[in-house]
């Protein structure tokens, strides 16, 4: 029997045929959207939805340049814009999160895109370009080795209360010559200056001049005789004198000047090689050296002027610490060199309290290392370790801080 026929047109519609041809071969009925990028690589498509609106890249520099739009307004070059980037931490590997190699490069285009109109502020002129304000603080610096001079060669001419009399004067004039030294030129630090710092040197030029006498006189039970003046060429008092030493103190006044030009060579130095350099890294790697000769060329002068006087340790010693203390508030950081003047200020008057201390009844170990370090290297010791340990402290950290581009902002 035969069966029936195909058929050779289709039929009427049927809802439920079509129903179970869908479940039997889905891709019949899809609609016919060409193939798109994830199809064509095998990934699954994304689910539709409604497209997100476009949005333009961020401009991270603009964003930078309004947190710190107020330092980029007072700019007068980028490389102080630079040099305030990198007092905020800014770094060089910050830097190339906003496209740029270094923070040199990120800070030229702050200073390019900042509006700057004709209150702007203009460069400073920088002080080679006055003779006479060189001449000026020159002469300054030069003042406190004439006034010790002269006070030196007036306490070898006189005698008895006259000689008290020119010593007290030469102390006042030394004094004024100082300050008048510090405030101009390249030792200056206008309203940088801790107060407490003025103390704390006069403290350690005092105790360059009586502390190692009054510190043997005291080792030995003393003072008992009266205090001696003594000055460069002089014998040695007799015993039981205490001496007054002005040697060391002619000479850290006369090493002054030289400390001051150092200074002064320093901060151009260290400007060019900030207006030079492309990095921090750059930067600091070269001003390190630069900070050490600075630091050493006025102290092998020192070394020389004392050898002529009377060669001191503490003296040297004392020279190193003054020298950092200032060079670091000049550069911005007056508390730092106060803590540094304080710690040897604190290890000298203890060392003096210690002996005293000992003289209590049950109390006489209290001098045993001040002693130890006297009878191996004599009085002078004392003052050599305080000032020398403040030095070194001083100077790995001016090592470190010194070699910023925010110490160099402005030119001295």
């Amino acid at each position: 029997m035969r069966g029936p026929a195909a058929p050779t047109s289709p039929g009427p519609w049927d809802p439920r045929s079509e129903a179970l041809l869908r479940l039997a071969a889905p891709a019949a009925f899809a609609s016919p959207v060409p193939a798109g990028p994830a199809e064509a690589t095998g990934q699954p498509a994304p689910a539709l939805g409604p497209r997100a609106p476009r949005r333009a890249t961020a401009d991270p520099v603009k964003a930078l340049m309004h947190r710190h739009r107020e330092l980029c307004e007072r700019a007068v070059d980028p490389l102080e814009i630079a040099a305030g980037l990198e007092a905020h931490g800014v770094t060089d590997r910050t830097a190339a999160r906003f496209r740029h190699r270094d923070v040199f490069s990120l800070a030229e285009e702050l200073y390019a895109r900042v509006p700057r109109g004709d209150s702007a502020p203009a460069r400073p002129a920088p002080e080679t370009a006055a003779p006479g304000a060189t001449a000026a603080w020159a002469l300054a610096a030069c003042a406190p080795g004439a006034v010790a001079a002269l006070g030196t060669a007036g306490l070898v001419l006189t005698q008895g209360a006259l000689r008290g009399a020119v010593g007290a004067l030469g102390a006042l004039g030394l004094a004024a010559a100082l300050l008048v030294a510090v405030r101009r030129g390249p030792l200056r630090a206008d309203g940088r200056t801790a107060p407490a710092a003025r103390l704390w040197t006069l403290w350690l030029l005092a105790y360059a001049v009586a502390g190692d006498g009054l510190l043997d006189q005291l080792l030995t039970g003393g003072p008992d005789g009266a205090w001696s003046l003594g000055t460069p060429g002089t014998a040695a008092p007799a015993d039981g004198a205490w001496l007054l030493d002005t040697g060391p103190l002619l000479a850290l006044a006369v090493a002054v000047a030289p400390a001051a030009w150092c200074a002064r060579l320093f901060a151009v130095r260290a400007r060019r090689r900030l207006a030079a350099s492309r990095g921090l890294a750059d930067f600091a790697a070269g001003v390190r050296p630069l900070l050490l000769s600075t630091v050493a060329l006025p102290l092998v002068l020192l070394a020389g002027l004392l050898a002529l006087t009377g060669f001191s340790p503490g003296a040297l010693a004392l020279g190193a610490l003054l020298l950092l203390a200032r060079l670091l508030a000049v550069h911005g950081l007056p508390e730092t060199a106060a803590h540094g003047l304080a710690a040897a200020c604190a290890a000298e008057a203890l060392s003096l309290a210690l002996v005293l201390a000992a003289r209590l009844p049950g109390c006489g170990f209290l001098d045993a290392p001040v002693r130890a370090a006297a009878d191996t290297w004599g009085p002078a010791a004392v003052p050599a370790l305080a000032c020398g340990a403040a030095a070194l402290v001083l100077l790995a950290h001016a090592t470190t801080a010194l070699s910023r581009a925010s110490a160099h902002a402005t030119a001295r």
